[in-house]
């Protein structure tokens, strides 16, 4: 494989920005490898600055579910550039697309557009905690939430991959407001809501948690969560970035029955273009300046190229057949790397929700952080670095999820079950 062009745009790169990427996991040193530098995308593929092609699973880390450049969201970024990139005022566009979001998912009545999964988070923190007049939140070890200071507690994601448990930076009041708990222990809520249940403003957590690996909710832990926040009147905070969308049309919660008070979504809901949201009931979203007291702003808020982007995308959602057609390459995709594990006598566990999967190189099922910390790095490294010499483009961690798209084809799927098998006997 030539890197001759990435390994020197690297180079330079290094003198320019912090470990020369702007976001952390994308340096890939927690894999032995360095970056590969991104030229076109296409479909399921991706092709890097040498001109090598891989089939993508990334997806732009679960945005790209149409795939990459799907004609129909190029085209409708296409008719807003003709028009104009940014107003920083109301457009018809954000009106329908916030149409879309609300009709989709019961539990949003109001939806109010941001431009990160961070910023969405974030802000639904701070209306939670106005709403309510209390200060301390819950979350879950190994869900990640953005890098919003109070969030960065126990974080999964590029948190988890590079071993740090929060960051320099954070003053400590801010996480002195923070309990992380056990992802899945339902009792370690319940103890917790006794204890400090008056004090909480809000319970946040991935419904199925992507930032870890792939860890689904196991048993009655998303309705434990409800009954709790219900009963010390703070409020419940799915964070749907990841799931929002991509699991299913209405979400995780639709998947489980779990009406939560606040929902934050990402980058899909904008055909995979810098956005978030976060939204729920009428009576909490209208505290939200300039209707209520508790403020939260952004000048590229409701950008028009990305809310046209997403309303092409979510016509395609909509589409009859599309969630059971992308299931069924999903599951497809996880029998063919469970059997080339076990033809290589590999011991893997496998978790998969819908269109996204995890593959843990431990020796038992992975219900939470602590199970995912018990695979072997380094074996993931290097099988990591084998599917992508045979074309396969994974994210560089054990603790990142991966992600089918509608783009992906069946020659896709049988060429990736085939690279994993030879990349398990190569190991």
């Amino acid at each position: 494989m030539n890197r001759k062009t990435s390994d020197t745009l690297y180079r330079k790169a290094l003198s320019l920005m912090p470990g020369g990427v702007n976001s952390p996991v994308r340096a890939c040193r927690s894999v032995g490898a360095d970056p590969l530098f991104i030229k076109s995308a296409e479909g399921s593929r991706i092709v890097d600055a040498d001109g090598n092609a891989y089939i993508d699973y990334v997806g732009s880390w679960g945005p790209m579910i149409l795939g990459h450049r799907h004609p129909a969201v190029v085209d409708s970024i296409r008719q807003v550039l003709e028009k104009g990139t940014s107003f920083g005022a109301p457009t018809q566009l954000e009106v329908e697309l916030a149409e879309m979001v609300v009709e989709a998912v019961p539990s949003v009545q109001m939806v109010r557009m941001v431009n990160s999964g961070t910023e969405a988070t974030m802000s639904a923190i701070r209306l939670a905690r106005g709403v309510t007049g209390r200060e301390a939140i819950v979350k879950f070890d190994g869900c990640y939430h953005g890098h919003a200071d109070s969030l960065l507690v126990e974080a999964g994601s590029g948190v988890a991959t590079l071993g740090i448990p929060g960051s320099p930076g954070v003053p400590g009041s801010f996480v002195a407001q923070t309990y992380s708990l056990p992802y899945n222990d339902t009792e370690a809520i319940k103890q917790l809501m006794v204890r400090q249940g008056n004090g909480i403003a809000a319970v946040i957590v991935e419904p199925v948690a992507g930032n870890m690996g792939l860890v689904a909710p196991a048993g009655n832990f998303l309705q434990t969560l409800r009954d709790e926040c219900s009963r010390s009147r703070c409020l419940l905070i799915f964070d749907e970035v990841m799931t929002g969308f991509r699991v299913a049309y209405g979400g995780a919660q639709s998947l489980y029955d779990i009406s939560p008070d606040l929902t934050c979504f990402g980058k899909i809901i904008g055909g995979g273009l810098p956005v978030g949201a976060y939204g729920g009931r009428k009576d909490i979203m209208e505290q939200v300046a300039p209707s209520g007291s508790i403020y939260q702003a952004g000048t590229l808020s409701g950008n028009p190229v990305a809310m046209a982007a997403g309303i092409a995308t979510l016509r395609e959602l909509k589409k009859p057949g599309f969630y059971s057609q992308l299931e069924e390459k999903s599951r497809i995709l996880a029998d063919g790397l469970q059997t080339a594990a076990e033809k290589a006598g590999r011991s893997v566990s496998l978790n998969r929700v819908g269109s996204m999967l995890g593959m843990f190189f431990a020796r038992g099922p992975v219900h939470s952080f602590a199970d995912a910390k018990t695979s072997d790095l380094e074996t993931f490294s290097s099988y990591y670095r084998q599917m992508l010499s045979r074309g396969i483009y994974l994210a560089p961690s054990q603790f990142e999820a991966l992600f089918v798209s509608a783009a992906h084809s069946a020659d896709d799927l049988q060429a990736t079950a085939d690279a994993a098998r030879a990349s398990f006997r190569a190991l």
